[in-house]
């Protein structure tokens, strides 16, 4: 069987696919699985082995381009594909695989999709489901989707690429690493404070460990407020990497910390996704929705429920219920990690 994935646009999104991935595999050893999916994203299925192919998507976000959609679904059409996975809801994503004549086309019902998704799951079923499941229950079978039955995300590491990572940053290999992923999507309303996270790394360094910071170019000037906050850059086991390393390259560097602190992103969900101990710190976005699939982790959060903001109310942003996760919580947090 050959199946078309039409892929998410986030980074944690597309760690978490992974568990349907896997599953199909499970249900279907047989099966090929090509996924067509953001050009940035796609070193990151480089490292998934159940991912058979992939195939990157000239669509940005909120691009529509029927027309363009249609071409590349004729194109598409040649690949004799017998099922599709639609992952997302939009009503664009799923012209793709209507227009490649794909006989199944899964997916859920979403902006009115009717006709161009013919295989319905319902979503009413997965209101109280976490993303991952939710995921999975849009596999060949329609059942035991549940956390419980799934085999978890688990990256590939590269090896050889850490050493060189290591050697050209020149750590000192004998002491342990955290690292600190202080950066997110949707701006300062989803971080803890640039302050707070230098007085975790001036903590660590004075006990003997590296530091790593590790993020996207948009995160750059956080590295620098860091940085800044308690001089760290006169500390040679302060290693700021931020939009200085590629997707691969920030798998396997949290592969190699021995504890992470992460705000909800992308990066907590691949920390998660190479087996590292974490500290997740949420605001206004839910652990209870896409939590960090790992058992080893500790979880602060100030509020309940979720809230689709993308504004905090302090002067630089950042939501009232980060800021009021201390420091010294965190530290306490990390030491219980084993």
């Amino acid at each position: 069987m050959k199946i078309l994935v039409v892929g998410p646009s986030w980074v944690g999104d597309s760690v978490m696919a992974q568990a349907l991935y896997k599953r199909i595999k499970q249900e279907e050893p047989s099966a090929k699985i090509e996924v067509i999916a953001p050009e940035w994203s796609l070193s990151l299925l480089d490292r998934m082995p159940e991912v058979d192919k992939k195939i990157a998507s000239p669509f940005t976000h909120g691009d529509i381009k029927v027309y363009e959609r249609f071409q590349l679904g004729k194109k598409l059409q040649r690949e004799s594909y017998e099922r599709s996975i639609i992952l997302t809801n939009s009503f664009k994503s799923a012209l793709l695989p209507y227009f490649a004549k794909i006989k199944v086309r899964t997916g859920w019902l979403g902006e009115f999709r009717y006709g161009l998704i013919n295989d319905i799951r319902s979503s009413n079923e997965l209101k109280k489901s976490l993303m991952v499941e939710k995921f999975a229950a849009l596999s060949l079978e329609k059942e035991n989707f549940s956390l419980r039955n799934l085999s978890l995300p688990k990256l590939e590491i590269n090896s050889t690429n850490l050493s060189l990572l290591l050697e050209k940053n020149l750590v000192e290999k004998e002491k342990p690493a955290l690292a600190l992923c202080p950066g997110a999507e949707f701006g300062p309303s989803k971080r803890w404070p640039s302050e707070y996270y230098s007085e975790i790394a001036k903590t660590y360094i004075s006990h003997g460990w590296n530091v790593f910071c590790i993020g996207s170019k948009n995160d750059e000037n956080i590295g620098i407020e860091i940085e800044n906050t308690n001089n760290l850059s006169n500390e040679i086991n302060f290693i700021n990497l931020i939009g200085k390393t590629s997707l691969l390259d920030a798998i396997d560097i949290l592969s190699y910390a021995k504890k992470v602190v992460t705000n909800d992103s992308g990066l907590m969900h691949i920390a998660a996704a190479v087996g590292t101990p974490l500290v997740a710190l949420y605001g206004p976005s839910s652990p209870e929705y896409t939590p960090p699939l790992i058992d080893k982790k500790q979880i602060l959060r100030k509020m309940e429920g979720y809230k689709k903001v993308r504004y905090g109310t302090s002067e630089k942003g950042y939501h009232q219920s980060l800021l009021e996760i201390s420091p010294e919580e965190v530290l306490i947090a990390l030491e219980g990690l084993h």
